[in-house]
């Protein structure tokens, strides 16, 4: 079975029997071994001496008297969240649950780098398995904020870091597309080139299309309900539409926060102008496979799900939204 994402570090974590993932101390160590943690030549003694002894003992609590006599303002802070962070997984059972229990709090002290990669790390298990790498690069959405490359009539999303360098319409490889081959800078991912994410899974320099119709919103549906599946042990289906028309609007979910803008303005019976029709990347249907899970108000009705993006062309998708905005009477995962 081919392998991917390997640098979200899930290698290096245990599975409880339930399928969860447990922390272990060689996963907390690859956190204080990050760039941003590692003492400079000028760092003070009790930086260097707290860094030598967590890479030793990742689990040794440390005092906020201990952060408060390093030195470095920046450093400080850095240890502070890092802590932070670890001492919340090592609150709960699983990575899951430590992820549910963040969200569910509205916590927003960690930065979100942090939940991104928690998120990044709790997909590559709830994936495991997966074969589909359409479906694989439609879950980056979930942890990697993407830019618009806006390609004659196709929807195409490139990972906002990778070309950031770059203009909003950066040269794209086309060759699934012309069937030609080219030097462009950005590939994007097709049934003709699949097996190339294989070995470029960790670099996220595959273009993804989300056009309507084709299989990319397919594939972000699926990569949706095994999200929910995973965390929430609930069985969904998650299907595109092309379009909302005349639709009763009895319960929605904002899969990032330009969605959820866009979601209340329809929710109070406002029309939307076609500027902000044109922000709108994706609509979906969701139906619970049990629909007495369903709380008594949507018994019967769909759920939809709206995908956008900002003014400035980017998106940055909310997977919490999924797991805290569902319209379910009961908020159970697998422990």
């Amino acid at each position: 079975m081919k392998d991917f994402w390997i640098a979200c570090g899930h290698h290096l974590l245990d599975r409880d029997a339930s399928g969860g993932l447990r922390v272990t101390d060689e996963f907390l160590k690859a956190y204080f071994a990050r760039l941003e943690l590692m003492p400079p030549q000028d760092a003070c003694a009790v930086e260097r001496r707290l860094h030598r002894e967590l890479l030793a003992d990742p689990r040794q609590p440390v005092s906020p008297d201990e952060i408060a006599a390093i030195a470095d303002d920046d450093a400080r802070g850095n240890w502070r969240f890092v802590l932070a962070f670890r001492d919340h997984l090592l609150r709960h059972p699983t990575l899951e649950a430590a992820y549910l229990s963040l969200v569910r709090s509205g916590a927003n002290d960690l930065p979100p780098l942090f939940v991104n990669q928690l998120a990044h790390v709790i997909l590559r298990n709830a994936l495991d398995g997966c074969q589909d790498p359409l479906v694989l690069r439609a879950a980056e959405l979930f942890f990697r904020p993407q830019r618009i490359l806006q390609h004659e009539q196709a929807l195409l999303l490139g990972d906002d870091e990778m070309i950031g360098g770059h203009s909003l319409t950066p040269v794209l490889s086309l060759m699934s597309m012309l069937g030609a081959a080219t030097h462009a800078e950005v590939d994007v991912l097709s049934e003709e080139n699949a097996e190339d994410y294989w070995q470029r899974s960790d670099h996220f320099d595959m273009a993804f299309d989300l056009t309507a119709g084709g299989r990319g919103p397919c594939a972000l549906g699926q990569a949706m309900a095994r999200w929910i599946s995973h965390l929430l042990g609930i069985d969904a289906a998650i299907v595109p539409l092309r379009e909302l028309q005349d639709a009763r609007l009895t319960w929605y979910v904002g899969l990032d926060v330009a969605a959820t803008q866009l979601g209340d303005r329809l929710w109070h019976g406002e029309e939307l102008d076609e500027r902000s029709q044109g922000r709108v990347l994706a609509l979906f249907q969701l139906t619970f496979a049990d629909a007495s899970l369903a709380i008594e108000e949507v018994q019967g009705e769909p759920v939809y799900l709206i995908l956008a993006m900002t003014p400035d062309q980017k998106l940055r998708m909310k997977p919490q939204n999924l797991l805290t905005g569902l319209p379910i009477k009961r908020l159970e995962m697998v422990t």
